[in-house]
């Protein structure tokens, strides 16, 4: 299994927009992909908004790279989210699952 972690900062009058569009866009789109797992919206209030952190899990690089392309450490950050960002990620984290 691998952890794929991706971290934005929201404007704070943006925050709900962005859960919106996840669970709107973004996560019904993904789980048409084979080999996707789950996902997870975590976040916290910080000084200049709203930072989260979105966590999906796949079973494959290969069905990772049927999300993100080629180079799948590449961020898939659609247009109308960048405007909702102070900042974020141009480049995602993965890491393996190891059972504990």
């Amino acid at each position: 299994m691998i952890s794929r972690q991706w971290r934005g900062l929201a404007r704070g009058d943006q925050a709900a927009a962005y859960q919106e569009h996840l669970k709107v866009e973004t996560f019904p789109a993904i789980r048409r992909i084979e080999g996707f797992v789950d996902a997870t919206i975590l976040k916290r209030t910080v000084a200049n908004g709203i930072e989260f952190l979105i966590v999906t899990r796949w079973k494959t690089m290969d069905a990772i790279k049927r999300f993100a392309g080629d180079d799948a450490e590449v961020a898939v950050v659609p247009r109308n989210v960048r405007e909702m960002m102070v900042e974020y990620d141009a480049r995602v984290r993965h890491y393996e699952e190891v059972e504990a």
